[in-house]
This record gives C-alpha cells, structure tokens and sequence, in this order.
C-alpha cells in the first residue's frame, strides 16, 4: 500500500494486544460481583455511545441495505454470545488459560473457510490446525480436572467467534468498521435492555438488575471503554501495516494476559497448560506464515488473509 506505516501499524496492534487481555482481566474481576447481563449492557452500550460521536464527526453512513442489515443483526448476536461465554469462562479460568483456549479460533476459521466457502487449504495447515488443537486440549485438561465443564467455554468463544467472523467476512466490504461496530453496539444494547428486565422479572441471577458501588461502576465503564478502544486499535493498525505483517503479533496477547494473570490474580499456567500454550501459538504462528507464503507467491496483496476478514485478521476476541 503507498501509504503504508509499518511501525505505526504494529505499534497500534501491540496497543490492542495489551488492552484486549486488560478487558479480560476487569471482566474476571468483576464477574462474581455484577451479574453477566449488566457487564454485556455496558459493553455493548458505552462502544454505542463512543463511537455515534466519531460517525457524525467524520460523516460516515451509518444506513445499511436490508440483507447487511440483517447479518449485521446476526453478526450481534454471536458478539453477545461470544463475549458472554468469555466473560463467564473468566470465572472459573486462569486469564492465561482462557485466552489461550480461545486462541483455537484462526484454526477455526482456516476449517471453515474450507467447508464453508471452498477455499483451498493444504495438508500441512491442516496438519497444524490438528497441532494447534492438541495445544488447546493440552491447556483445557488441567482446568478440566479442576473446574469441569467451564473449562470448555473458551472453545464455545472460539466457535461463536469464528461464526461471528465469517458473518463479518460477508459484509466486510459492504461496511464501514467503525460504523458496523456503532450500528451493533445500538442493536445489543437494544436487544439487552428487554432481556435484562425479564430477567429481573423472573429473578434469574445472571441477568438481575444490581445497583453497583462506586469502584463496580467505574470497572464496569473501563471495560466497554478498553473494548472499544482495543477494537478501533486494531481497525486503525490495518491502514497503516498489511494484516500479514501484523496477524503474527496477536499472539502476543497470551504472554501479556499470563503477565497480567500473575500481577493482579497470581495465577499462572501449570506445566501441561504452559506447554499446551507453546503448541498453540507455534501452530498458529505456522498458519500465518503459511498463509503468508502462499499469498506471496499467488501475488495476493497481504491485506488478504484467509483466516479473516478481508479489512481485519482473525482475533481471539474476548471483551475486546
């Protein structure tokens, strides 16, 4: 690209792979302390409120046609979900862990690009796709024998996420980023607040109404901010630097979320998680480079990349 700013980009995607784990971190803080359904109402409210501002500054669209419209209503959906699953992962999991458990989702998505949309994927990133699962289960077995079933959930984030991204991939170039993300976060907040008041309705805990403190409220406000901001990190990192430049440092994310893991719950890995953890992310890191090669040799732009959308690579997204 001849605007291309490789440092600045990188400089951008390092920003959100600090705050993406940050977010998971204030969401794991929380979670025993303001039920699930408010958590996702803030989130999803707060990036509204933040970026409707930036879409009528800059003179962005906001109007979609009725198909991306209605994908766009999916594609909310699967982030409702999906940051559900992770907020309630991050309960019972290690921050490493969980984030390193959802890390499955490139392998995912280089699946169903496949199956889905025929897209042709060799034997040797299906090989690392199967290595990269093994990795994962290496990192659920410990949580498994100690917690059960939640130990699965970050799986569940990546399937959810891995949906969610083929969704995106069907719009993605119909759209804005920054306004598809206003237009989701005024659909979740939307669909939410009924759900929310049926909940406390019918007295279901997770979605109950609670008057938070002071201190709840501020890291209630923090997450949907960090989210937000990490999301439009990583949107603004791709105008400056190819996503083949910048897909092999996300996975920086799992040591930073095992640094923060240790500073503020002092958690970290056992030694089968640790080492699944090392798997994953050679595996992954396999797959981009691979991707990248053949890219290289195809003559495909590196802003092109099967394992995302064509605007944005593939991401572990928690409440990010």
């Amino acid at each position: 690209m001849p605007h291309d700013r490789p440092v600045l980009g990188i400089l951008l995607m390092l920003g959100f792979c600090i705050l993406a784990p940050l977010g998971d971190a204030l969401a794991k803080l929380l979670g025993p302390l303001v039920p699930l359904g408010q958590l996702l109402l803030a989130r999803f409210a707060l990036q509204a409120a933040m970026l409707i501002p930036i879409i009528r500054a800059t003179g962005r669209t906001w109007r979609f046609g009725r198909r991306v419209l209605g994908l766009t209503v999916l594609r909310t959906v699967l982030h409702i979900l999906g940051i559900g699953a992770m907020f309630t992962a991050l309960r019972y999991l290690p921050l490493a862990d969980a984030v390193a458990i959802a890390f499955v989702m490139p392998f995912l998505m280089l699946l169903l690009g496949y199956y889905v949309l025929g897209e042709e994927v060799g034997l040797r990133r299906l090989a690392a796709c199967a290595v990269g699962f093994a990795g994962t289960l290496m990192v659920i077995q410990p949580s498994f024998a100690e917690v059960g079933w939640p130990a699965t959930l970050p799986l569940g984030v990546a399937v959810v996420f891995s949906l969610f991204m083929l969704v995106t991939r069907r719009i993605a170039k119909e759209t804005d980023p920054i306004a598809l993300q206003a237009v989701s976060g005024v659909i979740a907040t939307l669909m939410l607040v009924p759900v929310l008041l049926l909940g406390q309705a019918f007295d279901f805990a997770p979605l109950a109404l609670k008057l938070p403190t002071v201190t709840e409220a501020l890291l209630v406000a923090a997450i949907g901010v960090i989210g937000t901001l990490a999301h439009l990190l990583m949107t603004w990192s791709l105008r400056y630097a190819p996503s083949a430049t910048l897909a092999p440092m996300q996975y920086l994310e799992i040591p930073v979320a095992t640094l923060i893991g240790w500073i503020v719950f002092r958690d970290l890995p056992d030694g089968l998680a640790a080492l699944g953890i090392c798997v994953t992310i050679g595996a992954g890191l396999y797959v981009v480079m691979r991707e990248r090669a053949l890219a290289r040799s195809a003559g495909v732009p590196d802003a092109v990349h099967i394992t995302g959308a064509p605007d944005e690579p593939a991401q572990r997204q928690g409440p990010g």
